[in-house]
């Protein structure tokens, strides 16, 4: 499977974005999608994470409540819907795939085998 993530650019303090995560190459139902980010010098961390059937999702406590993260199967496609972003917010997002038990890898990036090349957001103040 190969993501390829989309959507990102250049915003002002208090915009929206929805950045999309296009699979290809192979069906990604099975997988568990995660959203990463990782801001300049500074280490990758969990923003939000939707299970395979899309019942269980889960998101960063420090962006809780500006995140709607979302799949459409039948478009082989993860959604990150992102309000009233913040300077703070400015980062490169990487989606990535995971198998296995979603409560139990869904948060660290290590238990995800695939990932896409990252699509980078800024926010100006």
């Amino acid at each position: 499977v190969q993501l390829q993530a989309s959507g990102g650019g250049l915003v002002q303090t208090g915009d929206s974005l929805r950045l999309s995560c296009a699979a290809s190459g192979r069906t990604i139902t099975m997988y568990h999608m995660g959203w990463f980010r990782q801001a300049p010098g500074k280490e990758r961390e969990f923003v939000a994470a939707i299970s395979s059937t899309g019942f269980q999702r889960n998101y960063a406590d420090s962006m809780k409540g500006r995140l709607t993260i979302s799949r459409d199967n039948a478009k082989n496609t993860v959604y990150l819907q992102m309000n009233s972003l913040k300077p703070d917010d400015t980062a490169i997002y990487y989606c990535a795939g995971s198998t296995g038990s979603y409560s139990s890898v869904y948060r660290f990036g290590v238990n995800y085998a695939i990932w896409g090349q990252g699509t980078l957001v800024t926010v100006s103040s």
